[in-house]
């Protein structure tokens, strides 16, 4: 049985979650409020909000989990070409929160194939808006032309990066936020990015499934790090993408 919560109490440990097998596996809680101080406890123990309109907030924590270890990143051959025509045109670059809210609304107008409506409702916005103000959630933006066109949105604690959404409005942009996010990780040596759920889209670009037991082990490790101290994206930093894997962290990953 899920159990409630209010804003006093603590969100149960992650191994109370529903199974596999269950009606709404890795569901752990419903209740309580988005504060700043709620999400970055349930991020630090690898737990995060996911509901709908009319919902209450829900509190899960999968298993398994979808990561993507940044030495594992897929470059095919077709985004590598766009990526290296998007790295030396002029009028096209990577922003990192310069227009966070926006970007953040527009994934949530962004339709999603097989879901009605959006998860990411105006009192997320709101929270992850005031986390943003904190310092702890960036959004990474492609640029061309003077026009977003595409980007994502991240929580960055100590050395742990956890991926939440994205969107693109011209071909392939939500693939180089992405990949712009997985130089600022191998510079830093930030060693993976948590996807939370399985896409057949992700799993294209090179993220896996993991164990719950795994995963919170990646995020105690990281935790401990100390992640990335500059949120300024210099188009050197492409580089890292050149020579596929020479660049990446020498971490075990999970």
């Amino acid at each position: 049985m899920v159990r409630w919560i209010d804003d006093e109490a603590p969100l149960p440990p992650t191994r109370d979650a529903l199974p596999e097998g269950s009606e709404a596996p890795g569901l752990l809680a419903a209740g309580g409020q988005l504060s700043v101080e709620r999400l970055d406890e349930a991020y630090r123990h690898g737990i995060f909000p996911w509901y709908g309109p009319g919902q209450p907030v829900l509190w899960w924590a999968p298993d398994p989990r979808m990561v993507l270890p940044v030495d594992t990143f897929k470059v095919s051959r077709s985004l590598r070409k766009t990526l290296r025509r998007f790295a030396t045109t002029p009028g096209c670059e990577i922003r990192i929160d310069s227009a966070f809210e926006r970007v953040m609304q527009t994934c949530a107008e962004t339709p999603r194939a097989g879901q009605r409506g959006s998860w990411i409702v105006p009192a997320m916005v709101r929270a992850y808006c005031a986390w943003h103000r904190a310092g702890a959630v960036h959004s990474v933006e492609t640029w061309i032309d003077g026009e977003l066109a595409g980007g994502l949105y991240c929580v960055s604690l100590g050395g742990m990066v956890f991926g939440e959404s994205m969107f693109a409005h011209r071909t392939d942009a939500s693939k180089i936020a992405l990949a712009a996010l997985v130089c600022l990780c191998r510079e830093h040596g930030v060693p993976l990015i948590d996807c939370q759920q399985n896409t057949r889209h992700l799993a294209s670009l090179g993220a896996h499934e993991v164990s719950r037991e795994v995963f919170e082990a990646a995020v105690r490790k990281g935790l401990a790090g100390r992640g990335i101290t500059d949120w300024t994206y210099h188009p050197r930093l492409w580089a890292h993408l050149d020579d596929e894997g020479a660049s990446a962290p020498r971490e075990a990953r999970p």
